[in-house]
């Protein structure tokens, strides 16, 4: 639930993160960890109301004091083309399963601002709405498919869950080994994170490397009649790591009924088939203006290749509720593409956004697969790049 990008940097972690020599230095902050190969990935959600794995009979059961260490990506994993083909979904059932999908987790854009507690209470009923659908339109066995994705999705963090460590007969001194790797593997991912956009390459290769150690440690606390078990509960194996992150549903544009140039508007569902570009901003905001050039460029460039730009004027002072004036500065800014004059923030409000400015990119199908909050280009980032490149890929 966090964003993709941040267009601001905000320093160097306290230990190196690239090469041999990062690499070492993770190991000596997780020294206690054992180091081996590589392990499944971790993409963690808490399970719903059914089975996990095929008949493994495990119950969704979470422990209180250890929910906030096991995120919650079962959502992504659903909404994934590499999760729905697992699940069996067919092209001819591709539009249906969406609208399912959008409506399981219409209001996924407001809840990552919520509070930790709100927020994974809101996105579990989302899960376990999207089982149900799941189960109802293509069966057991594609439920519990989609089950053991989570499973190999969370990893070793899925020995917190209450019934996986049930299954597993998870003994006091095992779940407190694993407690105390998990802390010091949390400590590490926070150094990580303090990166910015600067670094994110390797911000997110360091990541994946703790999290292989992690994953890699935490098996090595299990006996081997308890790791057998848990091979038996994941049914074959994919490389979850390497599912595209496809976030869920776009919502539909609120019409205020103003727009810069009468005759051009634009709605989500009549853009369908196409990559939409989707931009909040404020006239009077600097950093705002810093993006303007880039915009106009994207819609003179990228329209060809079936990639278009909208844009959303949220107002945050009184001038820029003042319509005349918004029209007046977006004529001044050459805008060609569609934008919406949002003069009770309803979209700022559906979308959960949080700066000025922020670009979201939605594929041809409708989900949101990227965003960036703030200047594209802010102390040397690459933002602009990062989501042509992005929105190129999907379009072709």
């Amino acid at each position: 639930m966090n964003p993709t990008s941040q267009s601001s940097p905000s320093g160097c972690p306290p230990v190196s993160i690239a090469g041999a020599r990062g690499d070492a230095a993770l190991r000596r902050h997780l020294r206690w960890m054992a180091v081996g190969a590589v392990s499944l990935p971790y993409w963690v959600a808490p399970a719903a109301d059914q089975p996990v794995g095929v008949g493994q009979g495990l119950r969704h059961r979470e422990l209180p004091a250890t929910l906030a260490r096991v995120p919650q990506t079962l959502l992504a994993i659903a909404h994934s083309e590499e999760g729905q083909r697992e699940m069996g979904v067919q092209a001819e059932t591709e539009v249906g399963f969406d609208e399912a999908l959008r409506k399981a987790a219409s209001g996924w854009m407001r809840w990552r601002n919520l509070p930790e507690p709100e927020q994974r209470e809101a996105i579990a009923r989302a899960e376990t709405a999207v089982v149900g659908e799941v189960r109802r339109r293509w069966g057991g066995v594609a439920a519990a498919r989609l089950r053991q994705l989570e499973l190999q999705g969370q990893g070793a963090r899925a020995f917190l869950r209450a019934e996986v460590a049930e299954h597993l007969a998870i003994t006091t001194e095992q779940r407190a080994k694993l407690d105390t790797l998990f802390q010091r593997s949390d400590q590490a991912l926070g150094q990580v994170r303090s990166v910015g956009s600067a670094g994110r390459s390797q911000r997110q290769a360091a990541m994946v490397r703790i999290r292989q150690i992690e994953s890699e440690a935490a098996r090595q606390v299990l006996s081997a009649g308890q790791q057998s078990r848990w091979i038996e509960c994941l049914g074959e194996v994919r490389d979850t790591s390497v599912f595209e992150r496809v976030l869920p549903m776009a919502p539909e544009l609120v019409d205020s009924g103003v727009w810069v140039d009468g005759d051009r508007k634009a709605s989500l569902a009549d853009l369908r088939g196409k990559v939409v570009l989707l931009h909040f901003y404020a006239f009077q905001c600097h950093n705002c203006h810093a993006n303007f050039a880039i915009y106009n460029r994207w819609h003179q460039t990228l329209r060809d290749q079936g990639i278009e730009v909208v844009g959303v004027q949220t107002p945050e002072t009184d001038d820029e509720r003042d319509v005349g004036k918004v029209v007046a500065a977006a004529k001044k800014a050459g805008f060609g593409f569609p934008v919406t004059v949002d003069l009770k923030s309803a979209n700022w409000q559906a979308w959960g956004t949080t700066m000025w400015p922020t670009v979201y990119v939605i594929d041809r199908r409708g989900y949101v697969r990227h965003w960036w909050m703030g200047e594209l280009r802010w102390k040397g980032a690459q933002g602009d790049q990062e989501i042509e490149r992005l929105a190129k890929r999907l379009s072709a």
